[in-house]
């Protein structure tokens, strides 16, 4: 089966094709540095992340470029209200990107272009269409007349006159139509400018990604991606002024992940439900944020909820705990290696799931990168991984037992990395979790310990009351006791 991707221009899905055999050309937008990114944030990052392993893993060669902009009303005004330069603004909010990014396990593109940067080339394809009578000065503004190329509207599907009667935009006498957009801002005092041919100022918007995309991709290329919500106008405003100025495809196949709501609705500042990245994480282990995001199909709205979030949670420790029972009683190696009969005489199902992974993996990924049925095969391979140790008890594997339970422990993790799952050491992840847990307790490990040894002493004191209190104390702040032969042991069920 070939890579089949959904193109929002086409509207259905198509064999991916890149322009040039065994390698590709991937932009997807970046963010405006004027503040921390947000959870729909995180999801288009992680989401293209996957895609640009996969792309990867399957032997492409990616030329990946996610810009950043570093020059935006937004930016200006947070620069006014912390009196402090603009740049100041963006270079800090940059960090905090890679910062969080960091966090994510989200690999850095090939390319991290500023808008800043790259003045003179949006400066000369605004000049290409004024020479083709396509954009028009008005004041100290350049505005592109989408009345000029006729196919405006044909990714979000609308048409100009549907455009024009659902428009809340206000009137602006400078426009010949009123969803005429501008591409160069003729700058206010105070603000930062560059110089052009119609006077200080500084680029729309829009003409940011068409300019970064042609200088590091090529004027035509093969994979643009965004959230649904660039869709209109900025994606459809690219397109135009692009293909306006070229006379050319400007992007081949266009993909958009699906937006985030915050139990079941929008994510919105003033409803209370908006969560920075950095809010999350002190919460959520990242893999279990990168579970989450990719159970549901890229194009999908996903609900995030202390529900929802809490099954990837489950889900990934099950996956952990799988692959640390596994190292916990096998030898790393082996030798020499068992024969296929060998191996499928230990358990065929096991056997047959393990054999099966790799095509059915790539099937799922193929099919417009279907991470939540690759995910969904991973916890096949799990169960029955797990169902096999536990038919053996504490016992330690060795033969052909141990080298199928191993074998299955690598396939496991060898698939689970494309999706930047799986990535620690079990004991790692035991030890991450545990400490992020313990931090919504209120309580730490050395609180916990005392606590926990203050009532082994009223137990041997038969204080059971005393007893029972710390128990039900600890419970309370989500420290479950299990009292065992060897001693009592601890765990957070926050």
């Amino acid at each position: 089966m070939a890579l089949q991707v959904y193109n929002t221009l086409s509207k259905k899905k198509e064999d991916f094709v890149p322009l040039e055999p065994g390698k590709v050309s991937f932009y997807v937008c970046g963010v405006t540095v004027y503040d921390h990114c947000h959870i729909g944030h995180a999801r288009s990052a992680i989401v293209f992340d996957v895609i640009y392993r996969y792309l990867l893993r399957v032997g492409f060669q990616v030329t990946y470029v996610r810009n950043f902009t570093d020059i935006d009303d937004k930016i200006i005004r947070r620069a006014q209200e912390e009196g402090t330069d603009y740049r100041a603004i963006a270079e800090k909010y940059i960090a905090a990107f890679h910062e969080d990014m960091n966090a994510l396990d989200v690999l850095p593109p090939s390319l991290e272009p500023l808008a800043t940067e790259n003045i003179p080339q949006m400066i000369e394809i605004i000049e290409l269409l004024m020479e083709k009578g396509i954009a028009y000065q008005s004041g100290s503004d350049v505005y592109f007349q989408v009345e000029k190329y006729p196919d405006y509207g044909k990714l979000s599907g609308r048409t100009l006159e549907d455009m024009v009667a659902g428009s809340r935009v206000e009137v602006d006498p400078n426009k010949k139509n009123p969803l005429d957009f501008v591409l160069w801002k003729g700058s206010k005092p105070g603000e930062p400018a560059w110089e052009s041919p119609w006077g200080p100022g500084r680029p729309g918007w829009h003409i940011e990604c068409s300019a970064m995309g042609e200088r590091f991709l090529g004027k035509t290329f093969d994979i643009h991606g965004g959230g649904k919500d660039l869709i209109f106008p900025h994606h459809e405003n690219e397109i135009a002024q692009s293909e306006a100025a070229h006379n050319r495809t400007f992007v081949r196949y266009w993909l958009h992940n699906g937006f985030v709501n915050i139990h079941n609705e929008k994510m919105s500042k003033s409803l209370g439900n908006f969560f920075t990245i950095r809010d999350v994480l002190e919460r959520v282990h990242p893999e279990s944020l990168r579970l989450f995001v990719l159970s549901k199909h890229y194009r999908s709205p996903v609900d995030f909820s202390d529900e929802t979030v809490g099954e990837a949670e489950r889900g990934l420790e099950r996956f952990y705990h799988t692959l640390g029972t596994v190292e916990g009683r096998t030898p790393p190696e082996e030798s020499p290696p068992a024969d296929d009969k060998a191996l499928r005489s230990q358990d065929p199902e096991l056997f047959e799931e393990l054999e099966r992974m790799p095509l059915r993996f790539r099937e799922a990924m193929d099919n417009d990168f279907n991470t939540a049925q690759a995910i969904a095969h991973l916890f096949t391979l799990q169960r029955h991984l797990q169902r096999f140790m536990d038919r053996f008890g504490q016992k330690k594997l060795k033969g052909p037992a141990a080298q199928l339970a191993r074998k299955a422990h690598d396939v496991l993790v060898e698939h689970g990395r494309v999706l930047g799952l799986l990535t620690r050491s079990p004991g790692r992840f035991m030890e991450e979790q545990k400490k992020l847990k313990i931090q919504l307790t209120g309580l730490t490990e050395e609180e916990v310990e005392q606590l926990i040894a203050a009532r082994q002493e009223a137990r041997k004191a038969k204080d059971f009351g005393e007893a029972d209190r710390i128990r039900t104390d600890l419970e309370g702040r989500g420290i479950l006791l299990e009292d065992s032969p060897q001693g009592t042991r601890w765990r957070v069920s926050v």
